[in-house]
């Protein structure tokens, strides 16, 4: 069955995840929803002639902004979801909403925190015919929309956190890998697994080093299963190429141990691997990239093409 869920003031939080937020929708296991976003707060919008959905202005009179983070759609109760199974989230479609989309710059924040003293934004128009973002230097940058927060409610001991941090529910991984034709796996911690998504992405590098990318609205259209044939305790994702696993940590060398060791899980799980032989494979073919390094804690992300994995066993 398809749903849509559209963003408004009765369908979006402000800055969290809450295990005991109500689901705004609650669907069958299988079943597609396609959920509109919008991002960013009053001080980020454009000057005139650009698109801005309407629901954002009813959004920044009216709705609370209850901790610093994104506004996100959700959550999504699926039927029969329970803790300790897995919700597979494939990716089918990622739609910009809108013509624009904004990159900021602030004092304090980012990877280099104290080498920028004064604040800056760029409003950067969005040509989707063209598929670009127009730079204001004169630069036609490439789009590959994805979202930079998909994630479900936390464990409930947790209770209400910010968005700004990643963890094992996921939430603001940052991974520009994730655009449509992937799936994510989350681990479920509560009843319906509860999955909220937002802080749309036109265009990301690896690292996300300036804290922003080009922040925009999108729409996502996904297909939620739960999945009673797997058990995970950290996220992880697979493109048509590629295997993905994640850490996420303050320490960028904890993140790299935590995604080396859940890839090292996997290759022993699919490949039919010992520790000893999914160890060297790691060093010899596997690709640790630095996911974001500006969400107070940075991930990690390490890809093992599917080649190298599916074609091992026999």
């Amino acid at each position: 069955m398809q749903h849509h869920l559209p963003a408004s003031l009765d369908t979006c939080a402000w800055g969290f995840f809450d295990p005991k937020r109500e689901p705004v929708l609650t669907i069958a296991s299988g079943d597609t929803v396609t959920i509109d976003t919008v991002s960013g707060g009053p001080d980020m919008l454009p000057g005139e002639g650009f698109h801005v959905p309407p629901e954002l202005h009813e959004i920044h009179r009216h709705l609370k902004q209850e901790m610093p983070g994104h506004l996100l759609t959700g959550p999504v109760a699926v039927n029969g979801a329970q803790p300790g199974q897995v919700l597979e989230v494939r990716i089918d479609a990622v739609e910009l909403r809108q013509d624009w989309g904004y990159n900021v710059i602030r004092p304090l924040a980012g990877t280099l925190p104290y080498d920028f003293d004064t604040a800056r934004k760029l409003n950067i128009p969005l040509d989707r015919s063209a598929n670009v973002g127009k730079l204001p230097w004169g630069l036609d940058l490439p789009l590959a929309p994805f979202f930079g927060v998909m994630g479900l409610a936390p464990p409930p001991h947790w209770g209400r956190i910010s968005s700004i941090q990643p963890r094992a529910h996921a939430g603001n991984i940052d991974n520009k890998e994730l655009v449509a034709g992937t799936t994510l796996y989350l681990p479920i911690f509560n009843e319906g697994a509860l999955f909220s998504c937002g802080d749309g992405h036109g265009a990301q590098g690896d690292g996300e080093v300036c804290i922003t990318a080009i922040e925009t609205a999108l729409a996502g259209t996904f297909t939620l299963t739960v999945r009673d044939d797997m058990h995970l305790t950290y996220p992880q994702a697979e493109t048509p190429t590629h295997y993905i696993t994640m850490g996420m940590d303050p320490d960028l060398d904890q993140c790299a141990v935590m995604a080396l060791r859940d890839m090292i899980d996997l290759l022993v799980a699919k490949a039919g691997l010992s520790r000893e032989d999914a160890y060297t494979l790691c060093s010899l073919a596997g690709d640790l990239h630095v996911t974001q390094t500006v969400n107070g804690n940075k991930g990690i992300h390490m890809m093992m093409a599917k080649t190298l994995v599916d074609g091992s066993k026999g």
